[in-house]
């Protein structure tokens, strides 16, 4: 199974990193590239424990549903979300949070993932869909990192 490892310095408080990870509007900011959007389930503001969101995004050009839930919750130290349907065999993403010595805030995501389609889901993990995974959460990091570090941070979290 591909596992996607990320390591994010932010300069603000570790709550502020951590409520902007479980923010539906920002997802939707940081994917428009892809078009998504919350159709079911929690569609605005902050997700939490036990709740589920699904969403519809266009990727390789095709429109896609997916539906992942809350799973784990401990306020603001991680939380994790597992795909229920949707394309992938199966996918676990662990959000970590905490301060480290330089007063930084690290945002650590270990994203693991198993494609659907045997042999051909691990050549496509190996030509292309890793890298795919790896760049959509880089971008959402960076998103959530210039939001945080700004005052963009008030306007999603009222």
């Amino acid at each position: 199974m591909p596992r996607i490892y990320l390591c994010t310095h932010i300069n603000a408080p570790v709550q502020r990193c951590f409520d902007l990870s479980r923010s539906i509007d920002l997802h939707m900011k940081s994917t428009s590239h892809t078009k998504e959007f919350a159709i079911d389930g929690v569609t605005s503001g902050l997700i939490g424990l036990h709740e589920s969101v699904t969403w519809k995004a266009k990727h390789f050009g095709v429109w896609q549903k997916l539906t992942s839930r809350i799973t784990e919750f401990q306020y603001p130290d991680y939380f994790v979300d597992e795909m229920e349907k949707g394309i992938f065999k199966s996918f676990r993403h662990e959000h970590h949070f905490r301060k480290n010595e330089d007063g930084l805030t690290e945002m650590v995501d270990n994203f693991v993932y198993s494609s659907p389609l045997g042999i051909l889901g691990v050549v496509a993990d190996n030509l292309f869909l890793k890298k795919y995974m790896s760049d959509l959460l880089c971008r959402r990091n960076h998103m959530i990192k210039e939001v945080a570090e700004s005052n963009q941070w008030l306007g999603i979290l009222k």
